[in-house]
């Protein structure tokens, strides 16, 4: 009898936990406000958000600053009035960072930062990749290259992400480490400023132009890689300069091992974007978060794609979250 009326106290409790837990978060919203979804790399972050939200029950919106700091803020302020209970925030920048954060400590919303990062402010944690080792590993990949085709003095150019995001820096920072282990000097660089498919060729065809030993180029993103690919034709010079890229894009899957590219330096957004949900969600019961969380980035190329190609599809490009 005892026995018995363990075992039902105990099924009493496990019902009564769950349906705590289900009442609070009945109702409950969070608002990811995203720097720009046009951008491959933050539609698929999103995505995970998204994915995590529906597996823990949570409503989720999400606001794109389409890369303007005033939209941006125009969401904070939406958020706030929305009265959202948690916020993911992926900001235009870093300096940006500390102005939308103190509005929603304020409006006491915590928030959880999923990449690029802050130059001030409160949140709970911090969930990024490891650029600076991801740029390190992927700089590696280009010079066994250049040394495997004779290219060791040659440059390479960098056509780079905005240099005040601590991303950025960091990508900088390694990838230049790579090349200075080798001896292989770098050209002039470029910083995007609307990411476009003219900027990115008309910066290409400037650090071809400036430079008549540029060897390599390297894009620190992914989805302005043709416009690189067309300034090396327009020029002459394919099958003559090498182009690697940071990020990926699902042809990618297929260029890689052609040859087209190099390879690719391939954070995983969809992973990022689970996880940022997942510490917010947390946070919101009550239990501790770690502050922060660096995920690691793949060097991809033509050696181990197929090895990896199950976590690229997943994690990198979000394709197998339906």
């Amino acid at each position: 009898m005892l026995k018995n009326a363990l075992l039902i106290f105990g099924l009493a409790l496990v019902v009564c936990t769950t349906t705590l837990q289900a009442d609070a978060k009945e109702g409950k919203k969070i608002t990811y406000i995203v720097s720009d979804l046009r951008i491959p790399f933050w539609s698929i972050m999103a995505k995970g958000v998204e994915s995590k939200a529906r597996d823990l029950g949570y409503e989720i919106d999400v606001f794109s600053a389409d890369n303007l700091a005033k939209k941006e803020l125009q969401n904070t302020v939406k958020a706030i009035r929305e009265k959202s209970d948690g916020v993911i925030l992926s900001p235009t920048n870093s300096s940006a960072a500390v102005t939308i954060l103190k509005l929603l400590k304020d409006a006491n919303i915590p928030v959880v930062i999923s990449d690029i990062g802050t130059e001030g402010g409160e949140y709970v944690s911090f969930i990024s990749s490891d650029n600076k080792n991801g740029a390190y590993k992927i700089g590696k990949v280009l010079t066994k290259e250049m040394y495997k085709k004779g290219y060791e003095d040659t440059t390479v150019g960098i056509i780079a992400i905005p240099q005040r995001r601590k991303n950025g820096q960091e990508r900088t920072s390694g990838f230049l480490k790579a090349l200075f282990e080798k001896n292989i000097k770098s050209s002039n660089l470029y910083q995007q400023v609307d990411f476009s498919y003219q900027e990115t060729y008309d910066f290409s065809i400037k650090l071809i132009k400036e430079d008549p030993k540029l060897g390599a180029i390297w894009l620190q993103g992914s989805d302005r890689y043709k416009a690189a690919l067309d300034a090396i034709r327009d020029t002459g010079k394919k099958g003559k300069i090498l182009l690697i890229c940071f990020d990926a894009e699902p042809i990618f899957l297929e260029l890689i091992p052609q040859g087209i590219l190099v390879g690719a330096a391939m954070q995983q957004p969809f992973l990022m974007g689970e996880k940022a949900l997942e510490s917010l969600s947390l946070h919101l019961n009550g239990l501790d978060v770690k502050h922060n969380q660096k995920l690691s980035v793949l060097a991809i190329s033509k050696d181990n794609i197929e090895e990896n190609l199950a976590t690229i599809k997943r994690n990198v490009l979000g394709l197998d979250s339906e």
